[in-house]
């Protein structure tokens, strides 16, 4: 069964992944596997504890994997083996999809210099934290969710239209008519 990554990290919001993972089983043909650095648990920003099941140098080496997904969160941590995973997947065309100040590894590992994208972390917001802006904000496009290729971004509190586009990245919906319905369905419209 091909994989989904999912990377998992201490101070991550995990309610921006959830949704997306739970839509991926329904399809009920990929295998979701929790990557972090170390096989040790980690902590959510909320507090919930999470096992990863392979370590991020571990998944270099899978040869079945079909998408990563980044959620965001406080921890701004980027070993090299997550831009040489991203950039792997990138390079075979696999989803990497990110939310909230999630992009910000796909930028720092070289991929939003090709596409367009979305975040929560602001180029003012960044500023006030006393770092350089990272992201090519001439790809930037304020909105929800920004599909682009293979990668799919998006803002924090876009969590189901974020859920709904990796699901239709992955053939769920019939047409767009199922997919409106699907989100309106989350948003209890």
């Amino acid at each position: 069964m091909n994989k989904i990554l999912c990377y998992i990290y201490n101070d991550m919001a995990d309610f921006e992944m959830v949704l997306a993972c739970q839509m991926l089983r329904y399809l009920n043909k990929f295998e979701l596997v929790p990557i972090a650095y170390e096989m040790a648990p980690v902590r959510s920003n909320p507090g919930l504890i999470y096992q990863p099941a392979a370590t991020v140098k571990d998944a270099l080496d899978f040869d079945d994997v079909e998408g990563l997904i980044i959620p965001g969160g406080w921890n701004d941590e980027q070993r090299e083996e997550l831009t040489q995973l991203i950039q792997k997947l990138h390079g075979e065309g696999k989803l990497l999809a990110s939310i909230c100040a999630g992009p910000q590894y796909l930028s720092k590992a070289g991929i939003l210099e090709t596409h367009k994208f979305t975040t929560t972390l602001t180029k003012e917001y960044i500023e006030s934290q006393g770092r350089e802006d990272f992201f090519p904000r001439r790809n930037y496009i304020m909105q929800n969710v920004v599909r682009d290729g293979s990668v799919i971004t998006a803002v924090g509190n876009a969590f189901v239209d974020f859920a709904v586009e990796i699901a239709d990245w992955f053939g769920m919906y019939k047409d767009q008519a199922e997919k409106e319905e699907y989100l309106k369905h989350f948003k209890a419209l």
